[in-house]
């Protein structure tokens, strides 16, 4: 007889079992949890090891469930510690020990390397600015310190550099080619591409596209990586793949202005129906007093925004790009491409749940997870690694007067996955 117990204990059943079959990288509560040590510059609340590390501690929503990830972090190099900072408690809470030297940190202060993966984070903190306005994060020093230990000790495992690569874009390639001769998992990059989208679609996989544009948030040198990563993640999926970036001309102030009155890229600016479709996406559209949902007029972007940049950059098939950073217009990340045969342009927003919990930080750390379980990136490095100079040639370009430089060395060639990449479910 089917009564309302048995029928509960059948159908929980079922869905346990559901859950377990389709959660790939989840820990088994009896299973040897793996080792990760920890490098960052700083980690104090709303930094980036907070976002990052702090989701293998303690663990993070995934797919409408709670996700416990089958590492514990065991070792920590902290570089900077302001007031405020959290890694002494987070320390004596979950039970890992913070170390002088990353050396030591990846060893747990014995002989050899004794952890199974590496999370570089590599942002916030009091470093350097060089002329052109890049912070100097040792994002690379981090690196090579930890495949010093590999190469030493003889055997590399798997890591995760949070952003850029490096601000030296030389240290960049040096960073991807010391991972492929060590042979070790290496990803990188931005929250953007793994994030949710608004709708949840991706380029076609081997689509022919002539124009894109992003309507975005920041800073140069912080948000621009994001804006580019959300730009590059669609442009790897076009026929042929990626063959990387020719030329970088960025803009600012009324040149900005200039470009947006222009009719099209060939005319210096860019196609007004993609900057229309960003704008329709966007859920933070700014609106005069009394307004809902009425388009802006370039008067009053042109009011609302006191500091614009554009990035207006080509590739080597010719396909053309530009950036742009309108704090006051917008509070979001947009994107829109014009494909060839194609009357409307393809439009989504990239979705960035509110503070604190960030869970876009989440849908990173899970790629993260999956690097470290698998030694295998879900998504080329060589993404970051071009997006990484994309960044140096824009502040160049703005540094030198606007002016509009060639980026032979930006030949980055890689093919994405086909299977998209970005959170779904």
């Amino acid at each position: 007889m089917l009564t309302r117990r048995t029928f509960l204990e059948t159908v929980g059943a079922g869905l346990v079992g559901t859950a377990i079959a389709k959660n790939t990288f989840a820990a088994e509560p009896s299973a040897k949890r793996k080792k990760l040590a920890v490098i960052t510059t700083e980690w104090r609340y709303k930094s980036h090891a907070w976002h990052m590390a702090e989701r293998f501690l303690h663990g993070y929503p995934k797919q409408g469930r709670w996700h416990q990830p089958p590492f514990e972090v065991v070792a920590a190099y902290v570089d900077q510690k302001p007031e405020g900072d959290l890694s002494q408690k987070r320390a004596d809470e979950f039970g890992f020990k913070i170390y002088p030297t990353i050396a030591e940190a990846l060893r747990c202060g014995g002989e050899k390397l004794a952890v199974d993966a590496v999370l570089i984070i590599g942002e916030h903190g009091d470093y350097p600015i060089n002329e052109f306005g890049q912070k100097q994060y040792p994002r690379y020093e981090f690196f090579k310190h930890a495949t010093d230990v590999f190469r030493k000790d003889g055997r590399a495992v798997p890591i995760f550099n949070d952003k850029h690569l490096s601000w030296n874009f030389d240290w960049a390639k040096e960073m991807v080619a010391i991972s492929q001769e060590l042979k070790f998992g290496f990803c990188a990059g931005s929250s953007l591409p793994v994030t949710w989208r608004m709708p949840s679609i991706d380029l076609p996989y081997d689509a022919q596209v002539e124009e894109m544009l992003c309507v975005a948030i920041g800073d140069v040198d912080i948000y621009d990586f994001h804006a580019l990563e959300m730009m590059q993640c669609m442009a790897e999926r076009r026929r042929g793949g990626e063959t990387g970036v020719v030329s970088m001309h960025a803009l600012r102030g009324d040149s900005v202005w200039k470009a947006m009155e222009a009719d099209s890229w060939k005319s210096g600016g860019w196609d007004k129906r993609l900057f229309e479709a960003c704008l329709s996406r966007s859920q933070t559209l700014a609106q005069p007093p009394t307004f809902s949902h009425r388009f802006p007029t370039s008067s009053q972007i042109r009011e609302w925004v006191k500091a614009p940049i554009a990035y207006r950059f080509e590739y080597a098939d010719g396909l053309k790009a530009t950036m742009l950073l309108m704090n006051g217009l917008v509070s979001d990340f947009n994107f829109a491409a014009r494909l060839k045969g194609q009357a409307a342009p393809l439009s989504t927003m990239f979705h960035l749940p509110p503070s604190p919990n960030v869970t876009y930080s989440a849908a990173l750390m899970s790629s993260a997870e999956e690097t470290f379980l698998t030694n295998k990136a879900p998504y080329p490095v060589e993404r970051t690694l071009l997006t990484s100079g994309l960044v140096a040639a824009g502040l160049k370009s703005l540094a030198t007067g606007q002016k509009r430089i060639e980026t032979p060395h930006l030949s980055v060639r890689y093919t994405a996955p086909r299977e998209s990449t970005f959170s779904q479910r």
